[in-house]
């Protein structure tokens, strides 16, 4: 690992903290923060992690829906064991991972994914938007209604057909970017309320938040 990104790491608080609170990674924070900004779990839920190692998302999810909720993570990387978190080895991609996960329905759907960085910007945008686009393809499919999505995406022109896509399936379709992402990074957390696609809601308990805060409005772009 470069010796100068090792130093950036010591630097950043995120970092520090999510390593001194035992939270896996810095990418915890992001989820807490639209968590608590806006309305994506609620107690008993079950949520779908892709792309999950280390393992921070997860933590985070399963903690907000309590121990009557369920997470599922998938990556085809390693997860040390977390209370209340499954974990299935698999792709996003893979045509048998929907069979693998069930017939079971999520509230809730999660992508922290990205691509390997190439450097040219026009391809990691591609990628990033594709991962993306991949995810919402799941949650098409295995989300109940009124179910949730988050996912991450970098910025770019290609987002479009990621929003067209979420603007038809969801009640509310948002933009934003928690605080713990870097200033300099390109990426931003799509949001999809309110599923539409499938079936009827399961009653819902509230959650520990209950919108959008005033100091974080989200961008809704639908």
């Amino acid at each position: 690992m470069p010796r100068r990104f090792v130093e950036q790491r010591r630097r950043d608080p995120y970092y520090r903290a999510a390593q001194r609170e035992g939270l896996r990674s810095r990418a915890a924070f992001k989820l807490a923060h639209l968590a608590e900004h806006y309305p994506i779990f609620g107690t008993g839920d079950r949520v779908l992690d892709l792309g999950a190692a280390p393992g921070g998302w997860s933590l985070v999810a399963a903690d907000l829906i309590g121990p009557s909720g369920e997470v599922v993570a998938v990556d085809p990387r390693g997860i040390e064991p977390i209370e209340g978190v499954t974990v299935v080895h698999g792709r996003v991609g893979d045509p048998r991972l929907v069979d693998r996960l069930g017939g079971r329905p999520f509230d809730v759907v999660l992508s922290d994914m990205s691509p390997a960085i190439s450097g040219a910007y026009a391809t990691d945008h591609a990628r990033s938007v594709a991962l993306a686009e991949s995810a919402l393809t799941l949650a098409e499919a295995l989300l109940r209604g009124n179910g949730r999505f988050v996912a991450k995406v970098f910025e770019g022109d290609l987002v479009g057909s990621l929003d067209a896509r979420g603007r038809g399936r969801f009640r509310k379709w948002i933009h934003t970017k928690p605080p713990a992402s870097r200033a300099s990074s390109s990426e931003l957390y799509v949001i999809g309320l309110g599923f539409q696609g499938r079936g009827r809601p399961r009653p819902r308990p509230p959650g520990p938040s209950e919108g959008p805060g005033a100091d974080d409005p989200g961008l809704p772009v639908g």
